[in-house]
């Protein structure tokens, strides 16, 4: 089966061809990028400026109060910044339109969607104009009629939608086109999967759209509980009955994304962009729900609202995604053969997903993670606490893993601990890896923020992307101190525990961080040495392959004799007493003498048997910390 990695990234990746009919720059691409990101920030912003009413507080466009500048203190400053995101929105898709037009006029998918978004953002600014002169926050103007309030609200926020779109529309033609030159760039719906996704699209749409005329409205405060009025309560007025309706459609919206999932993952398996952006939309989508029923039980504080906000603007934007690409995707036979085949001889997929879950090492990393909880609280935490922190830090070291499986499946191919693992040994298609992946990081975090707090929710968000972003994809093949720095990641869950009991940081749980990213360097180190030839094989710039045995062996023991020290002095700050101090110096001991015979020995044994040794060190060590606390 391992052809299909070869079969699956050629469809999805090969940028070879004849002579290209179309190939975006670089600086276009990244340009369309920027101005689709500040696009999303414009609307989450708006979105907040509403629904907190703090757009009363800067009277007069485009100054508040006749000045340039916020006064200092005053709550002008989030709609400063609004208009600040608006100006720089404005010109990034002028200047992408510009250069569109001077480039790729004859693109239809590129020069039409930003010609028209900027047509659109006049009417736009034209309204927010309206809005803040007539719109009740300058005292000197008429006010709109209250009943036509929430209508241009919603018109309002369908505008930014639609120039949101439009810019995605135009960055996805403009990286698909640079990654298949020779395929046509007209959108086409024809297939059952690709009408789905367009009725999938109207209705969230509309939903975020009914949503905003209820916050205008004031039908938010006519209904509070979940999933009904106070519960399971009917509303007792119209607004409240205007609030269940936009929940029922919410209901609808949601089974039509639940259906554009199933299919996804029955029919677009090859295709990996289609694939994880529509797992994407099922996991924000959902999330979004889970967020708004638990502001409405929270009393809607401040950080939920933003949360709320930005995830329904990332459902819409990851649908965009979605639908363009499922539009301008064209399947060759040798495609449609190759799904077909994925559907045959699909047998043990949940213990391949498992398997990307890497679960040797989350199971350490929730030790880790346990242990801060314990240490943080000095007591036994409540059991609902444990098992969703655990949970919730399981989907997002596991998550975390199975994006790195993917980034690396060519390098795994080419190792022989590796070669085994689902993407490279073709029972898993990359875009499986991938989306599942996604699904879980993406989880993770809203569940932590649900049941557990937001700090915790942060700090695990933090180590995914450092894995993700800093280790997987900057640092591992581009420097040999990419163990050393990249260590942060596997050093975040003793945070995330102590900020799950206590809700917060101090100076000794940052002293649990060091210890684990101390350790990290002999213990995976130990690791490259066994793993030489598998590392130079694939690329991987690890210390042995680069600078040798002899130097990684002793730097082994030299990182090994500063962390047992580091542990030593964990007491000095109030971490761990008698117990825990007696603990790791026999711990420390041992593992001293392993890192010695590694930098005095020869052979793979010797760092075999450092690498066991450091596992068990690190989570004996812990388990000392949390005996110490509690007794």
């Amino acid at each position: 089966m391992s052809y299909l990695l070869g079969k699956v990234d050629v469809i999805m990746f090969d940028q070879s061809s004849n002579l290209p009919a179309f190939r975006s720059s670089n600086n276009f691409r990244y340009l369309l990028l920027a101005a689709a990101l500040t696009t999303f920030l414009l609307i989450v912003l708006g979105i907040v400026l509403r629904v907190s009413e703090l757009g009363s507080s800067c009277p007069g466009w485009p100054t508040c109060y006749g000045v340039w500048t916020p006064p200092v203190g005053s709550s002008a400053l989030v709609p400063y910044l609004h208009r600040l995101v608006a100006v720089l929105s404005g010109v990034l898709l002028l200047v992408a339109t510009a250069f569109a037009g001077l480039r790729y006029r004859r693109v239809a998918g590129i020069w039409g969607p930003l010609s028209m978004a900027l047509i659109v953002l006049g009417v736009q600014v034209l309204l927010g104009w309206l809005e803040v002169i007539y719109g009740g926050a300058n005292p000197a103007a008429i006010p709109l009629d209250p009943a036509l309030e929430p209508a241009f609200t919603a018109l309002h926020l369908g505008l930014a939608l639609l120039i949101q779109a439009l810019v995605i529309l135009a960055g996805v033609a403009a990286f698909y086109g640079s990654h298949f030159p020779e395929r046509p760039m007209g959108l086409a719906f024809s297939s059952p999967f690709a009408r789905l996704s367009l009725w999938t699209l109207a209705a969230t749409f509309a939903l975020l759209v009914s949503g905003t005329f209820i916050g205008a409205s004031g039908a938010a405060a006519a209904c509070p509980g979940w999933p009904l009025c106070g519960g399971w309560q009917l509303p007792a007025d119209l607004l409240g009955w205007i609030n269940v309706s936009h929940r029922l459609m919410a209901a609808l919206a949601g089974a039509l994304v639940t259906m554009t999932l199933v299919q996804a993952w029955r029919s677009q398996r090859s295709q990996t962009a289609i694939l994880v952006s529509t797992t994407a939309v099922a996991v924000l989508f959902f999330s979004q729900a889970l967020m708004g029923a638990f502001e409405a039980v929270q009393n809607y504080p401040a950080y939920l609202l933003g949360l709320h906000v930005a995830t329904a603007a990332g459902v819409w934007a990851a649908l965009i995604v979605q639908v363009t690409l499922t539009g301008l995707a064209r399947r060759s036979d040798a495609e449609e053969r190759l799904e077909a085949s994925l559907a045959r001889n699909r047998t043990g997929l949940l213990k391949d997903f498992l398997a990307l879950t890497k679960p040797v090492v989350v199971a350490l990393l929730l030790v880790t993670t346990f242990a801060g909880m314990v240490v943080g609280g000095e007591a036994w935490p409540p059991l609902g606490l444990v098992f969703w922190t655990l949970l919730a830090g399981f989907m997002a070291a596991g998550g975390s893993g199975a994006i790195n499986q993917y980034i690396d499946r060519y390098d795994d191919f080419k190792m022989q601990r590796t070669a085994r693992r689902p993407i490279p040994s073709g029972r898993l298609t990359p875009g499986e890896g991938l989306a599942f992946g996604v699904a879980l990081t993406l989880a993770s975090f809203y569940l932590m923020v649900a049941t557990v707090n937001f700090l915790a929710a942060l700090l695990t968000l933090a180590g995914i992307i450092y894995y993700v972003l800093l280790y997987s994809i900057l640092l591992k093949k581009t420097t040999v101190q990419n163990i050393v720095i990249g260590g942060g990641a596997g050093a975040t869950p003793p945070l995330v525990g102590w900020a799950a009991a206590t809700g917060h940081l101090n100076i000794p749980s940052l002293f649990l961080f060091a210890v684990i990213f101390m350790w990290t360097p002999p213990h995976f180190w130990a690791l490259a040495l066994v793993r030489q030839r598998d590392y130079a094989r694939a690329g991987v710039p690890m210390l042995p392959v680069v600078r040798g045995e002899r130097e990684t062996r002793w730097q082994i023991f030299l990182y090994t004799v500063e962390l047992v020290a580091l542990t030593l002095l964990l007491p000095l700050f109030g971490l761990g007493g008698g117990i825990y101090l007696v603990a790791a110096a026999v711990l420390g001991a041992g593992l001293l003498y392993s890192a010695w015979r590694v930098w005095k020995g020869s052979g793979n044994k010797v760092a075999w048997t450092m690498y066991r040794h450091s596992s068990m060190y690190l989570a004996f060590l812990f388990a000392a910390l949390m005996i110490d606390a509690l007794f």
